[in-house]
């Protein structure tokens, strides 16, 4: 029988499936918290007691996004160009990106980036033969400073062995990739990407205490985030005979964060349509810090007025919110991050915080349709994706997983739930639940095995009744 044992390690929680390859069957599945202060391993094998002979495994694979995931901070020429494609490219490698610069990097900028630590520095700017004096003056930067962090170098090909001089003259770690932007507004993100994935793989993981690992797994150990996008894209185009979704959204509400993933092209889908900006990505990720169940529950109250929360929850329950009780709610779940909801209040105030997050989140990450008013008439711009063709949406996270009624809170990032009628979010998708959390682990599972993976995914994604909007 083969047997693939599956492994994530999460911030809070480490998580191990195994499947049986050959009847295409989950087998176990088990938990424990994730051990980062005493050692990673602790908790892994805590959560291993529970899978049987996971030692005879054929594959045993791992992910990660404990001790706070991959952080990086991208710097680029101009914040809508090679600064936007440094950070595509580093959120597509499954990072934080915990910082963004664009133009000359200042003294201040460089002591925020000591301060703020990350694993690796992106340093792109200018299209290929075009502007260096911006990623030369940031390589000098970077090489008087006391950083010592891996520099990815992505920039104007015509400078980068210069950039690399500079860098390396002062004793800094360099690796060179192709141009995020080689030509004006297009994007190449794919190499940078692979190559931050290498250094992941061959200095972060050690640097994490993630070597621990290493006696557990035979292959592939990738930061978790990749996994899902990895596995967004296997779903979406198929896998040799089996066939995909076609183009789809990943929603994951966590505690901190509302993540999204797109597996689209994103194409104006009528004719008279210019579109406008920075060419999107078909694998785009995007990361909302401000939009959380917990840890960023008061960030998200605070972006909208109390009447606005108040109007939301009429709408959803036909009941007036007591606005001071739904403060208390969001002051509790915000000290106890790990708090599960007690009452019926605890269930809706929950409820419309994980429908707002998911419909802003969404928003943000889908395009919208300008009106231009010229001599000649009307002129209809698209900037970013036009998601409102997308089939499939699939929901994961706490909110939406343990709920009873889980598509009324995807039911949020439907167009027409949008009080801008430009954006252009989903209109009618069909709705799936990842409720046994498997996609980050089936992600991984088609690095090796493409084909069982995507029927796996389609085994066990729980179709929802589709929501209609409100």
């Amino acid at each position: 029988m083969q047997q693939a044992l599956l492994i994530d390690i999460g911030s809070t929680f480490t998580k191990v499936a195994q499947f049986d390859l050959d009847s295409l069957e989950l087998v176990a599945r088990s938990q424990a918290y994730t051990t980062v202060e005493t050692g990673i391993k602790q908790g892994l094998l805590k959560a291993l007691e529970d899978i049987p002979d996971w030692e005879s495994a054929d594959y045993k694979l791992a992910s990660s996004s404990a001790a706070g995931g991959l952080k990086i901070v991208a710097s680029g020429l101009v914040p809508e160009l090679t600064a936007e494609a440094a950070r595509q490219a580093a959120l597509g490698a499954g990072s934080r990106v915990i910082g963004s610069y664009s133009y000359e990097l200042t003294s201040r900028d460089i002591d925020d980036i000591q301060a703020d630590n990350p694993d690796i520095i992106l340093l792109a700017g200018g299209t290929d033969g075009g502007n260096q004096e911006i990623i030369l003056h940031n390589a000098r930067k970077l090489a008087e400073s006391d950083l010592n962090q891996p520099i990815v170098i992505a920039g104007n090909r015509s400078a980068v062995d210069q950039v690399e001089s500079i860098l390396s003259s002062s004793g800094k770690e360099t690796y060179i990739t192709e141009n995020v932007m080689p030509e004006l507004e297009k994007l190449n993100i794919e190499p940078a990407r692979q190559k931050i994935r290498e250094i992941f793989l061959d200095r972060i993981v050690a640097a994490r205490g993630f070597d621990q690992v290493k006696e557990f797994i035979n292959g592939v150990i990738m930061p978790t985030p990749s996994a899902v996008l990895q596995a967004a894209d296997y779903l979406s185009k198929g896998a040799g005979d089996v066939e995909g979704y076609g183009e789809l959204i990943v929603v994951d509400i966590g505690g901190a964060t509302t993540d999204v993933h797109s597996a689209a092209a994103g194409h104006p889908r009528q004719s008279g349509i210019s579109q406008r900006g920075l060419e999107e990505p078909y694998l785009k990720r995007t990361v909302e810090g401000d939009l959380g169940m917990r840890y960023s529950a008061e960030a998200l109250f605070n972006l909208k007025p109390e009447h606005r929360w108040q109007q939301l929850f009429k709408n959803e329950y036909n009941d007036d919110l007591e606005i001071d009780n739904f403060k208390d709610h969001i002051n509790r779940v915000s000290c106890q991050p790990d708090y599960l909801p007690e009452t019926e209040n605890d269930i809706r105030c929950d409820n419309i915080l994980g429908r707002e997050a998911i419909r802003t989140a969404v928003t943000r990450h889908a395009g919208n349709l300008k009106t231009i008013y010229t001599p000649r008439g009307e002129v209809f711009v698209q900037e970013g994706k036009d998601l409102t063709g997308i089939k499939t949406v699939i929901g994961t996270g706490g909110v939406i997983v343990h709920n009873q009624a889980p598509e009324e809170i995807l039911t949020g990032l439907l167009q027409g739930n949008q009080s801008d009628p430009e954006t252009l979010n989903p209109e009618r998708p069909e709705f799936y639940l990842d409720s046994n959390y498997l996609l980050a682990a089936l992600g991984l599972l088609a690095e090796v095995e493409p084909e069982k993976a995507v029927k796996l995914m389609k085994k066990y994604l729980r179709k929802l009744k589709q929501g209609d909007p409100v």
